[in-house]
């Protein structure tokens, strides 16, 4: 029997022309899977931390999802709880076999749902999957990462371009540059939250994100959560676009999150200084 799907995309004040490429992109993923006989009841969660007068946007790009694709519903007026809580809003209404964490600026290949899911079907070692995420030009923006030290997060996210030509070898380990040129199914340390596919009762055993992060390294502090108990692949078949931008490039708020969040995550598993 085909398996089943949960998708949660969290939104806030989101770009609705994007947001519908989004569901769009994942709707034609849904409908590929389905065609080669790996999924089948889906269910998509849309969970908006927005204000509720930018409610209609989210709800004039929900039009973008297909009815055939799945049930869709809107979760909405909590206000903006951050990233991890808003996921999981709806981790104890999962009933599927395989749930999908996607942000609203991804665009899966067509194909990308089929790839990660013959890996998990395969594979029963394998607890979430990663994609191979190219920018909106097609060049790897090496999402998976080895953990970090403080040191290569300040390179990476804050330091000029020369220092960060200087220490371009530090930051190739860092993104896992050899593993993704590598083109093969490899375990990871870390994985980029924006398309992340997990084993639902996994996630919902480790008690899906630390609702204590409330914007980066949430995705970072489940990995190593899953990783404890299965692992973590990368799996380069499953192809998606991501559009989003680093945190430095976003402004000081989102500086200061990045900043006070990663101070807990050293916190809570180990400090790197270099």
């Amino acid at each position: 029997m085909p398996a089943s799907l949960s998708i949660t995309i969290v939104t806030y004040r989101p770009d609705a022309t994007l947001l519908a490429r989004a569901l769009a992109a994942l709707a034609g993923s849904v409908e590929h899977a389905r065609a080669a006989g790996r999924l089948g009841d889906v269910r998509l969660f849309v969970v908006d931390n927005g204000p509720a007068e930018e409610l209609a946007r989210v709800r004039e790009a929900l039009a973008a999802w297909p009815a055939q694709a799945g049930a869709a519903e809107l979760v909405a007026g909590h206000g903006n709880v951050g990233y991890g809580r808003a996921n999981n809003r709806v981790l104890e209404r999962l009933a599927s076999d395989y749930h999908l964490v996607m942000n609203p600026d991804v665009e899966p290949d067509p194909q990308a749902l089929a790839a990660a899911l013959e890996v998990l079907d395969a594979r029963p070692e394998v607890g979430l999957v990663a994609p191979d995420a190219r920018g909106d030009d097609g060049t790897p923006s090496y999402l998976c990462k080895r953990y970090p030290s403080v040191w290569v997060l300040f390179l990476r996210g804050f330091a000029p371009h020369g220092m960060r030509e200087r220490h371009a070898r530090e930051l190739a380990a860092y993104e896992m540059r050899d593993v993704v040129a590598g083109g093969a199914v490899a375990p990871v340390p870390l994985a980029s939250g924006c398309f992340m596919l997990v084993r639902t009762a996994l996630f919902r055993r480790v008690g899906g994100f630390d609702p204590r992060f409330f914007l980066y390294f949430e995705d970072y502090d489940l990995s190593l959560r899953v990783g404890r108990e299965a692992e973590v692949a990368f799996v380069p078949q499953a192809r998606v676009v991501h559009h989003g931008g680093e945190a430095a490039r976003k402004g000081p708020r989102h500086v200061a999150w990045f900043v006070r969040s990663a101070w807990r995550f050293f916190a809570t598993h180990g400090w790197r200084l270099a």
